[in-house]
């Protein structure tokens, strides 16, 4: 596998640090990663290494506000305004960036947590464009509780500034992850039933930070457009899909929410829906135990597509 790390220009000026994995022969097909909330594409040179094996080129951008993209004072924090569709509008300028430098190769979309958020304003935009659509830990985000955290974190960015950081509005959208797992070791036993990849997360100065007014501003205005159902009624129905998650996962399969977004595909009318859950695995599987299975599924789909 050959590792690069590339500097993406955003058509607002950003510069979006990208990770490029490719294999060591010919380029099968490329994908698009999106990472979660909270960490960065870096932690993913592991699946890399699995697909690359197998022929595929893995592009993965540090979001704006996470790992090598965030400049000082910008952890946590997106844009002034708009920032979840901002990251959307970076993903696509990444796409277009890799059908420049790949044509006539296939590329796929693969989000992870919020970036299976971001993945599904994505499709619903240009679904078009994909070959497929992988959505790990995701789950429908719907309800009057994202409309109420909206008008807290804007009246934070109001009187406390959008950069600074707000530990309610972090407790509010993650403080409960840990509950179904108490006794609890460390505040994120919810990501993985693998002590030493918990500890990695931990110890991961990219990891674990707490989000600012303006990031949760952006990611409840963004959950409710992903989550209103004429953003569904946009995808293309042909668009190949597949969702995964752990069965004990809090941020979709624990609460239904991630069932709920299946159903929502497939009432929808998408022609080729694959869903998976893993019993008693957490929200993280691409870093759970069963990790290597988890990879070889994806790797099936892909193939299969």
């Amino acid at each position: 596998m050959k590792t690069e790390e590339l500097s993406l220009i955003a058509d607002d000026g950003k510069s979006i640090h990208t990770y490029r994995w490719s294999p060591d022969g010919a380029v099968k097909a490329c994908i698009l990663l999106a990472h979660g909330l909270a960490e960065h594409a870096g932690r993913y040179a592991r699946v890399a290494a699995s697909l690359t094996a197998a022929g595929y080129e893995i592009w993965a951008p540090d979001h704006r506000g996470h790992g090598k993209t965030a400049a000082e004072g910008e952890l946590g924090w997106l844009a002034l305004k708009d920032g979840f569709r901002r990251v959307v509008s970076d993903m696509h300028c990444l796409a277009d960036r890799i059908r420049t430098d790949r044509p006539g190769i296939k590329l796929f979309l693969f989000g992870h947590s919020w970036g299976s958020f971001l993945s599904q304003g994505f499709i619903s935009l240009y679904g078009n464009e994909l070959a497929g659509c992988i959505l790990s830990g995701t789950a429908l985000n719907r309800g009057p509780l994202l409309a109420v955290g909206g008008l807290l974190a804007k009246t934070g960015c109001l009187f406390k500034g959008e950069k600074r950081q707000s530990p309610l509005l972090n407790s509010m959208s993650f403080g409960s992850f840990n509950n179904a797992f108490k006794p609890n070791r460390t505040e994120f036993d919810w990501l993985s039933t693998d002590p030493a990849e918990v500890d990695k997360y931990i110890a991961d100065p990219y990891c674990g930070f707490v989000g600012t007014f303006g990031l949760f501003r952006d990611l409840l205005a963004g959950l409710q457009w992903t989550g209103q159902p004429a953003t569904i009624q946009n995808v293309p129905v042909k668009l190949p899909l597949y969702l995964f998650a752990g069965e004990k996962d809090p941020v979709g399969a624990a609460t239904g929410a991630f069932a709920s977004l299946a159903l929502a595909y497939q009432d929808h009318g998408n022609t080729d829906l694959t869903v998976k859950l893993y019993p008693g695995c957490r929200h993280e599987m691409l870093n759970e135990t069963i990790r290597d299975e988890v990879a070889k599924d994806v790797l099936n789909w892909l193939e299969a597509h």
